[in-house]
């Protein structure tokens, strides 16, 4: 059993009761946007190997743990946050399929093999903010959440670098970023195939937006049909329901 520090707590991944995983409310606890990134990505099934940037705790290694064979590396910048990614491989006897490091990902050209990887996800920072005074108080969401410590050209600029070439670059971010995305997807390479936009319900303007890209691909981008989180009486839609409840 691992320890638990400070108000850490142990959740059920989503409504899967055989995988559990380390959360803490001033810390990090995922969201619906780890969990929707990692059903959309096209993701390899039986082998290969699979990065994920900016993997907080490590939701996005185990949700994909359960959809596919291949190798699984995350990478976290913030130590204690990636103590709990660790903890959570262990927790959940993941190990040597998935492997966590601690580092930056603007520098791990040393660490990870470049243009090696089948799919790069990535959950990164949504806010450029470059005022302190936007910032939230809580040091930690600051940096999950605000581009303090990356900002979205690196990001692009990353999973490039580890990519193979035709292989896949998946990310879930804000729809007032789109223009900001697909253009440093193109400036790297990165032609975008699929874009979904995601809303809380029917009436509302869209809050978040799925985009996968391929390395060196040609141009053909598809729009898939809207996702919709709630029913108008506030119930999960059954697209949602298939998705946080499998």
């Amino acid at each position: 059993m691992v320890e638990l520090y400070d108000d850490e707590r142990l959740d059920y991944l989503l409504a899967d009761e055989t995988m559990k995983i380390i959360q803490s409310p001033t810390a990090f606890a995922f969201s619906l946007d780890a969990v929707l990134l990692a059903h959309f990505s096209s993701i390899p099934k039986k082998r290969g190997k699979i990065l994920d940037l900016c993997t907080g705790n490590g939701v996005i290694p185990l949700l994909l743990s359960k959809k596919t064979n291949a190798e699984i590396i995350g990478v976290e910048i913030q130590k204690r946050i990636f103590q709990m990614a660790e903890r959570n491989v262990a927790l959940n006897d993941l190990q040597p399929r998935l492997r966590m490091i601690h580092g930056d990902l603007k520098e791990m050209q040393s660490t990870l093999d470049q243009s090696a990887f089948d799919m790069v996800t990535c959950n990164p920072p949504y806010f450029k903010t470059p005022s302190a005074t936007e910032h939230n108080h809580n040091a930690y969401l600051t940096i999950a959440r605000h581009e303090v410590y990356c900002t979205l050209e690196d990001v692009v600029k990353a999973c490039k670098r580890y990519v193979r070439p035709g292989g896949k670059v998946a990310m879930v971010h804000r729809p007032g970023r789109l223009v900001d995305i697909i253009e440093k997807f193109r400036k790297y390479r990165i032609e975008p195939k699929r874009v979904q936009f995601v809303y809380p319900k029917q009436g509302k303007e869209a809050n978040m937006l799925l985009i996968e890209g391929i390395r060196d691909g040609k141009a053909d981008v598809k729009i898939l049909p809207p996702f919709y989180i709630y029913e108008q009486d506030g119930s999960y839609t059954k697209q949602a329901e298939e998705v946080i409840y499998g």
